[in-house]
């Protein structure tokens, strides 16, 4: 191993600065300057140098003999100068030596330009009585050709060793002889160009002499400036020189200690020089550190602080600058202490000094290059070894001065100074000292100003110091003082990961992961507004970054490396923007147990408070949920690398602790984003055997507080109780760490029947419970078909060994088998019998209960299953729906969509309608939610499936559970009425579904004695129970029989509170608005009261109660009908009809006049209880609403103007055909004419036109419009009308056949031709389905309104 080794990692550094500089700054030649020490222009001072070369030129006269030669030489010389161009007469005195010169041989003579003769150079430069300027004119002219024609001059030096040899002596000579620095400088070029040149070795050897002998022939070295100069320049110029300079003349080293020494600057940087060149070779530099040990270290240490000239001190430091390259040199002279004498009144101490004091002093100078240089010795001497020698350096207050050096407006000084504090920083003392806290401001306050500027080393070196000093600050002395640098400092990183340059947005990023610590952020009040921008500008710069497009136009190899490595790089540029948002995370969770972190105390308490760690928590999860997972599983698509995805799983886990409040809906967040199946993929890729073993302890941990969060607060089924959670907990603790195996093979360990042991049995646990969270949330990547299978293993084994599973595996391993099994694999009864037993050994079957359709199907389609959990199962189903069955439950609502659960519901109902049974039930044993959601279904499930039967089935359920409640609550305004109304509902529709001219029953009979008994009980006010008791007695007395109407109206009829109720009902409708909720119960009491008045009136039934209606108060209602009650006064109109069919002389309605008003007309006699008055009125009423052309309030209309008109012809023919011929009346049929083709084809037009010809109405009706009407109803296709149409037309023919009224034969054949056309037309029966309706919740016969 060699002696001394060169360890210099941060010199390309250098390099790559001074580089970059070139461009930027006028300074890189000043550090040039310190590179290349001042050898040569120490040399250039001539009066330094006018004293020191004073030695006499030695002549040879070997030189001379050798360049001489014979008469033929001669004659030919001159032949040849003939031949070339004259030289003109000055040119040939300063170049050539004239006397001698024609005796020279023309080979010496250089070719080309400039012609220098070497022979007259030989003569001329030793010459005493050449002057000066001359000999520096031909030595220029000489460095002139030999830079221009270098081959040339080569060749010509070289003909002769000798005179070669000659010609450096003469010029040695010359350098030591001559005053003048710059000729001096002229002579050292010279030289050094010449010996340069290939296979000059001998002329090499031979300065190399001179020097020697020069410098040991010198009685004191005032006169060696000139020497070791040349030897410097020398030693520069060329490679291994210096270490043959070592072997060969090792003598000299002890000349150069002489020089060191003496009181001259000027020699002593020239010495200084030399050494450095020496140094700067490593075989040269072992050679010399037993001579740099115990003579020159201490020699160049006192040098280096007492240099005063800029000379001396630059080559000092240059000096030191090689040295400092190895390790051995470094501890000798950080180990070295010389002692430094007193002022010149030797009465001050003396001291001593070492290089950190030094170094300090050239800090402290005003000299740029100095302070650059000194840091960059700094430098040198730290990279060897931070904590050996940082000690040093701290201890003489360096940092101080580094710091304040940060504040220059140099580049390459702050640079230095980064560099100098980033390896100070290693040391823990610099932060003991307490350094960090002076300079960190400087720091900041730099970094903010480098970062206006362009060099991005600059901006790279400072932010890498930053990170530095965060990262390694202890945590018990605060770096931030004020909450005002800690704002700055945050606003000085999210300025520099905003930058373009990727690799300083990515020191950033280390910057801003150790800046997020609690010790640096306790500062109140906490800037989270800060703290927040920064956070953002760095996950902005990272999805810029993430998202910039490859460069895919190379193809083939190169193409994929590149892509790799791009990839790699935005991998790692991720992988720290994460790490810096963790720490984010980790502060938020800290600063949770800190009360005077919470929020901004010095914030008003009217303002808006973004200055929280509420607000930045929910920043932190809004940021994860928006940027950190999207970037992430964008860039999983591409590579997942273990490291990225540790830190990223460590948030999440984090941000659960950040908001509690969020944690459950976050969690079902990441459960619904496959988050089970990546972690599990993860653990499975990368945690096999005892590799990434962090990672595997990250991912179990997440996966345990994603189960608990999901477990704590389900949502499809019942949360866990704090024993259960606790039981969940453990296993999860134990088995978590331990699932390492990917999908197939967690199969086949849940699938495994032999005996499993608790630890492996509490494995299964965690693997199924994992399963079925992540099947609960639509993550389906376990293959259904295969788990199925796995499933039933699991639970035979469990009962092979007598095992029961707790209550969430049992509630897992249940919804599994229903969720995984399809319509084909239903289980066996060896399956079906361990389930039953599992659920039978748990409490409530709530507990296990999953809300789900196929879940549902599972219990149902298992007749083991369904006898015996069926009732419980589908009460906990309707339990758990919660959306729709308000706009289900609502009669007015156009036709809702069902729910998915529902119309699986519905599905289970056709295909097994024995549920219908259990949910009856329900409907008694439930709360009263649940069984209001029970009556709404069943009653959808009956509308929308009209070719099922179930009336046989549930009507005596109806019965049943109807007696129940009112025996049971008594008064409806109990607790039952909130389902009663539900329930009658629906036993509405029931009823309606039965076959028409059906007879009831005895149960039938019951149900319609108990509901007119529950609405005797009833008052006014209790719509929502009237409203559908009303339409089931409606429907009862219009959907059966005539003699089951008779058996039904005299129920009803017997119930004098429901009689008495109806009067109730009527008298209200004077005082209700038209807007009025009992608007519809109003109109089913009028229609109800009509039907029991025909009824009773038909069947001369009994009655015990008479109703009394003012029949003023009715007229006036037909006459100004409230607004939007068109089915009011249709109801109002058919009460009417009846009493005018019956002429007034109903024994269940009494209409009486109101005030007892006297008759005034006989007239009005005859027509009593009518008057003259009133019937035109009404008539008057009944027109307009006939314009209104509603077509159920038309068809009303028309039948109470029918009866009017057959009661008045009753008792008055004038006054009916003085009615009927009201010429306003051919107004009105005009009116309802509307313009298109047959548009008299209507039933309430035809039945209108029947009247008029029924009574003569000519002046209504001419017997030409009859004829036009009668050719027009002959083109018609009567398979096209509707029956009732077909109906009103058949009437209004045989109205004009009775009448006689045509007299135009064809006419008349056309009216028979139609009559036959009737006769043989069969008219369509009309269905119960088409005759009932429910009109706004009330429910209508169209017969009884029509006929």
């Amino acid at each position: 191993m060699p002696l001394l080794t060169s360890v210099d990692p941060y010199m390309h550094v250098l390099h790559t600065i001074h580089s970059l500089s070139l461009q930027r700054t006028p300074l890189p030649w000043l550090l040039a300057r310190w590179l290349q020490p001042r050898a040569q222009e120490t040399l250039a001072a001539p009066r330094a140098l006018g004293a020191l070369f004073r030695l006499r030129l030695r002549r040879s006269g070997a030189g001379k003999l050798a360049l001489q030669s014979g008469n033929e030489e001669v004659a030919k010389a001159q032949t040849m100068a003939a031949d070339r161009p004259a030289f003109g007469r000055d040119e040939e005195a300063v170049l050539l030596l004239e006397r001698t010169h024609h005796r020279h041989d023309p080979r010496w003579l250089l070719p080309v330009s400039p012609h220098i003769c070497l022979a007259c150079a030989l003569e001329l430069l030793p010459e005493p009585g050449v002057s000066l300027v001359r000999k520096k004119h031909v030595l220029s002219c000489f460095q002139d050709a030999l830079v221009r024609h270098t081959s040339s001059v080569t060749r010509l030096v070289a003909q002769d060793q000798r005179v070669g040899i000659h010609f450096v002596r003469v010029l040695f000579g010359l350098l030591n002889s001559v005053e003048d620095g710059s000729m001096a400088g002229l002579c050292i070029e010279v030289l050094i160009q010449l010996t340069t040149q290939p296979n000059m070795e001998q002329n090499i050897h031979c300065l190399m002499n001179e020097c020697h002998r020069e410098l040991c022939n010198l009685p004191s070295m005032g006169g060696s400036l000139a020497t070791t100069t040349l030897l410097g320049k020398l030693v520069d110029a060329i490679p291994g020189l210096a270490n043959d300079l070592v072997m060969e003349h090792g003598k000299l080293m002890e000349h150069l200690l002489r020089g060191l020494v003496y009181p001259n600057e000027g020699v002593q940087a020239s010495i200084c020089y030399l050494y450095g060149k020496l140094y700067s070779s490593p075989a040269a530099a072992e050679m010399l550190s037993g001579h740099f040990r115990e003579k020159l270290c201490a020699l160049f240490l006192s040098t280096l602080d007492n240099a005063q000239t800029k000379d001396l001190q630059i080559n000092c430091l240059g000096l030191l600058r090689q040295l400092l390259k190895y390790d051995l040199f470094v501890s000798m002279i950080m180990n070295k202490s010389v002692p430094v004498e007193g002022a010149e009144s030797g009465e001050q101490p003396s001291r001593e000094t070492s290089l950190p004091l030094v170094l300090k002093k050239f800090l402290l100078s005003r000299d740029e290059i100095l302070q650059v240089a000194s840091s960059h010795c700094i430098t040198a001497v730290l990279v060897h070894s931070p904590a050996k020698h940082a000690a040093a350096f701290i201890h003489a207050d360096i940092p101080e001065f580094l710091f304040e050096h940060l504040s220059s407006s140099s580049e390459i000084l702050v640079w230095s100074s980064y560099n100098c504090l980033i390896l100070l920083a290693e040391e823990p003392l610099f932060f003991s000292k307490c350094h960090t806290v002076y300079g960190i401001e400087a720091v900041v306050r730099s970094l903010q100003g480098s970062l206006q500027m362009t060099n991005t080393e600059l901006h790279t070196q400072g932010l890498l110091l930053f990170a530095e000093i965060l990262s390694r600050q202890p945590e018990e002395i605060r770096l931030f003082t004020s909450s005002a640098m800690c704002r700055n400092a945050s606003r000085a990183l999210q300025e520099a990961v905003s930058s373009p340059v990727l690799a300083v947005a990515a020191e950033a990023l280390r910057a801003i992961s150790a800046f997020l610590r609690k010790d640096h952020q306790s500062s109140l009040p906490v800037q989270y507004r800060a703290l927040r921008d920064l956070l953002e500008a760095m996950l902005s710069r990272c999805m810029e970054f993430s998202q910039t497009p490859l460069n895919r136009r190379s193809l083939g190899h190169t193409c994929r490396r590149n892509t790799e490595k791009a990839t790699l790089r935005k991998g790692k540029f991720l992988l720290s923007t994460l790490e810096g948002f963790r720490n984010a995370c980790r502060l938020a969770v800290e600063f949770q147990g800190e009360p005077c972190a919470q929020e901004n105390p010095f914030t008003a308490p009217s303002a808006e408070k973004e200055d929280t760690l509420e607000a930045f928590s929910e920043f932190l999860l809004s940021a994860c949920d928006s940027q950190c997972i999207p970037m992430v599983m964008r860039y999983s698509e591409e590579a997942t690398h273990p490291n990225l995805m540790e830190v990223f799983l460590s948030i999440l886990h984090s941000l659960f602790v950040i908001i509690p409040h969020m944690k459950v809906k976050f969690s079902r967040k990441l459960a619904d984003s496959s988050f089970i199946r990546l972690t599990l993929e993860l653990k499975a890729r990368f945690c096999g055997g005892q590799s990434y073993s962090s990672l595997n302890q990250v991912c179990s941990s997440f996966l345990y507080y994603l189960c608990l969060n999901l477990l704590s607060a389900p949502e499809k089924t019942e949360p866990l109780s704090q024993e259960e959670l606790s039981a969940v907990s453990e296993f999860l603790q134990h088995g978590l760490p331990h699932i390492r195996s990917r999908t197939a093979e967690s199969l086949a360990f849940l699938s495994d029947r032999q005996y499993v042991e608790v630890a492996t049995r509490q494995r299964q646990y965690c693997t199924l419970l994992l399963f079925y969270l992540a099947h609960v949330h639509d993550d389906r990547f376990v293959p259904e078909g295969e788990l199925f299978v796995a499933l039933q293993s699991f639970l035979l084994s469990l009962q092979d060994q007598g095992e029961c599973p707790p209550p969430v595996v049992c509630k897992a391993s249940v919804y599994l088998l229903a969720v995984c099994g399809d319509k084909d694999s239903a289980l066996g009864e060896a399956m079906v019998s361990a389930v039953r037993k599992f659920l039978e050994s748990i409490s409530d079957l709530r507990l296990v209960y999953t809300h789900h359709p196929l879940l549902l199907r599972f219990f149902l389609e298992h007749p083991g299953l369904m006898s015996r959990f069926g009732h419980r199962v589908l009460e906990l189903w309707f339990s758990w729906e919660e959306s729709g069955y308000e706009d289900l439950g609502d009669d007015s609502s156009p036709g809702p969509t069902l729910p998915v659960n529902l119309a699986a519901l519905f599905r289970m109902l056709r295909t097994m309608p024995s549920i219908l049974l259990i949910l009856l039930d329900l409907v008694y044993s439930s709360p009263v939610d649940t069984a209001r959601k029970v009556l709404i279904v069943l009653r959808t499930f009956l509308q929308g499936n009209e070719d099922i039967e179930v009336g046989g089935l549930i009507r005596g359920h109806f019965l049943l559970i109807l007696q129940r409640l009112l025996v049971e609550y008594g008064a409806p305004a109990s607790g039952a009425s909130g389902n009663l109304p539900l329930l009658l509902n629906l036993l509405s529709l029931v009823q309606l579904r039965s076959e028409s001219e059906q007879e009831l029953d005895s149960t039938a009979m019951k149900l319609l004695h108990q509901v007119s008994k529950l609405c005797g009980k009833c008052s006014p006010a209790h719509v929502d129970i009237l409203q559908p008791s009303f339409n089931f007695l409606y429907w009862s007395l219009h959907q059966t029989t005539l003699s089951s109407q008779k058996r039904a109206s005299a129920v009803l009829l017997s119930s004098t509170a429901l009689i008495e109720l109806l009067e109730k009902m009527l008298a209200l409708t004077w005082i209700e608005a038209g807007s009025s909720p009992r608007m519809p119960l109003l109109c089913s009491a009028w229609l109800l009261t009509s039907s029991l008045s025909a009824q009773q009136h038909n069947g001369n039934l009994q009655v015990h109660h008479t109703l009394s209606v003012e029949l003023n108060q009715v007229l006036k209602a037909l006459s100004f009908p409230k607004k939007n009650s068109a089915l009011l006064s249709a109801a109002i109109l058919r009460f009417l009809r009846t009493a005018l069919q019956q002429s007034f002389s109903s024994a269940l309605v009494a209409l009486v006049p109101s005030g007892g008003r006297p008759l005034s007309t006989p007239e009005d006699a005859v027509l009593a209880p009518l008057g003259t008055s009133q019937v035109l009125s009404l008539l008057i009423g009944l027109q307009n609403l006939l314009v209104q052309k509603d077509p159920l309030l038309s068809q009303a209309c028309i039948g109470c103007l029918e009866a009017l008109l057959d009661y008045l012809h009753a008792r008055s023919p004038d006054i009916a055909l003085h009615v009927a011929s009201q010429p306003w009346n051919r107004f009105l049929l005009f009116t309802l004419l509307d313009a298109g083709e047959n548009s008299f084809l209507r039933p309430e037009i035809l039945r209108l036109m029947t009247l008029f010809v029924q009574y003569q109405g000519s002046s209504i009706l001419s017997r030409e419009e009859v004829g036009l009407i009668l050719q027009s109803a002959a083109l018609v296709d009567l398979s096209t009308l509707s029956n009732d149409t077909l109906q009103a037309l058949h009437g209004f023919l045989l109205q004009v056949q009775n009448m006689g009224l045509l007299n135009d034969h064809n006419v008349t054949q056309t009216l028979q031709a139609s009559l036959q056309g009737f006769c043989s037309h069969t008219f369509p029966a009309q269905s119960l389905f088409q005759d009932m309706l429910c009109l706004g919740g009330v429910s209508v016969s169209l017969s009884h309104i029509r006929d």
